[in-house]
């Protein structure tokens, strides 16, 4: 019996719904904790298939877990779908063209992660149908990656508790089992409330807020040079506190973003941020509101699991594509900024990526960050990163969003459904495999016990409208 051919032949004969359950929630493009509509159809889909779908996972409204099967092994794929505010485009061409001026996209794919982890569970789960395998599988559909936090809120309500291994992917500009460590995260917002007055002829009786807000960005901004290296400390003015600039502004906010590899270096790097906050109010003579926003730990990559769906991604191979996807994908290169095309000329003018890369036992480092750290700290996690558009493209971009619905995304959805779910199907018959992957787990924890950095009694977040 050849599993990849069963897996592949599964998720074939269903493409078309997965293809169809992606392009729609690009279409929805639902930001952070508002993706109401894609949960929805995601959710249907798992329940059309024979899944117990939990609504509201975690006391989320847009979390939910499907699950099929008894007992053990639980094994998790976990799918994303919230876009980006701000990266309104439309599909399939290489000119930026906002269907919505200041509108939202899925500017980092995850309408095809959504689907792509789906069509592994639903594979999964009709080959445990046909061949008698025992044990779970579950689909997590996780809300607000994108700085909203969401798998830390879930890992929290303690949703993974009995998992076993977890599975998921991303899209990318290149095919690789990922090996990489990322860094922890934290977001605060700090309001300043002060009191206004004429700017001209009453400045003495004016409190400014946003004086408090500029004199906290210069004290952060001072601090860069006292952090540890792979330190990050980032913001936005999300209110200045009008337009009128002879008024003393009596309101304004800031939102920070701070990282660092270990989730106890943001702690006290938060600390020293909340310490700059009051000292620029004591100095503005103005009151302080501090408002967690949201947080995600650090990453702990598995080389077990790595390696397993390293083996597997060899087995199915990269995707190859036609003269017309090549071309497509070489006016969205086109686009690129001159920078960006260097990368491109690095690479011998690369334009799809056709290959599996190597796999190094060697963890990398990569200075971003994600919630599936929290995950990762809790279950042991495989992850793969899958070709989805052309090389090069930086995420977060028009360009990725117009590719978004491309036959060339949809390919590397369907490619990664069939990766995991195979590597799934191989843990759940070889139980060795989970043994080893938590040993491992075990080993690169060092002793540390998982500590989440969201503050009891923090709900989630949607994010906030100025």
């Amino acid at each position: 019996m050849n599993d990849h051919k069963i897996v592949s032949d599964l998720i074939e004969e269903k493409k078309q719904q997965f293809t169809d359950i992606s392009d729609s929630i690009w279409g929805y493009s639902e930001i952070k904790y508002e993706e109401v509509r894609s949960a929805e159809i995601l959710g249907r889909m798992l329940e059309a298939e024979g899944f117990q779908v939990e609504w509201n996972a975690g006391g989320i409204e847009t979390a939910l877990v499907g699950s099929f099967g008894e007992g053990k092994p639980v094994i998790a794929f976990l799918g994303e779908y919230d876009a980006l505010s701000g990266l309104s485009q439309e599909a399939g061409i290489a000119v930026k063209s906002p269907i919505n001026d200041g509108g939202n996209g899925h500017g980092c794919g995850h309408n095809l992660l959504g689907a792509g982890s789906l069509a592994a569970a639903v594979a999964v789960r009709h080959y445990m149908q046909q061949t008698g395998l025992k044990g779970t599988v579950r689909y997590y559909g996780c809300p607000a990656e994108e700085g909203g936090g969401g798998k830390a809120h879930m890992v929290r309500a303690g949703l993974f508790d009995d998992v076993d291994i977890a599975f998921t992917w991303h899209p990318w500009d290149e095919n690789l089992a990922y090996n990489c460590r990322m860094l922890a995260t934290c977001q605060m917002y700090f309001k300043f409330t002060g009191v206004s007055s004429h700017a001209s002829f009453s400045p003495h009786m004016g409190r400014s807020a946003l004086d408090a807000v500029e004199l906290m960005n210069v004290g952060a901004n001072f601090l860069r040079e006292h952090m540890i290296p792979d330190a990050r400390l980032h913001y936005a003015i999300t209110n200045a506190g009008g337009l009128a600039p002879n008024v003393v502004q009596a309101e304004a906010e800031v939102l920070y973003k701070l990282r660092a590899p270990k989730s106890q270096q943001v702690s006290e790097l938060l600390d020293r941020v909340c310490d700059i906050a009051r000292g620029a109010a004591l100095m503005t003579g103005t009151n302080l509101e501090m408002q967690f926003d949201a947080a995600s730990a650090d990453l702990i990559p598995n080389i077990t699991l790595g390696k397993l769906l390293h083996k597997n991604f060899l087995e199915y191979g990269a995707e190859t594509y036609t003269e017309e996807e090549v071309a497509f994908a070489k006016a969205i290169q086109d686009t690129f900024s001159e920078e960006e095309k260097k990368v491109v000329k690095k690479q011998n003018g690369k334009v799809l990526s056709e290959k599996v890369n190597d796999y190094s036992e060697e963890p990398g480092f990569i200075p971003a960050s994600t919630d599936l750290g929290d995950v990762s700290w809790v279950v042991p996690t495989g992850q793969i990163y899958v070709s989805t558009c052309a090389f090069g493209t930086p995420f977060h971009s028009w360009q990725l969003v117009s590719q978004g619905k491309s036959s060339i995304a949809h390919k590397g959805m369907l490619l990664a459904g069939k990766v995991m779910a195979a590597s799934a199907i191989e843990v759940m018959k070889n139980p060795q495999w989970i043994e080893t992957a938590k040993a491992e787990h075990l080993e690169q924890l060092e002793g540390e016990v998982y500590q989440s950095l969201i503050p009891a009694g923090t709900k989630p977040m949607p994010l906030k409208r100025s």
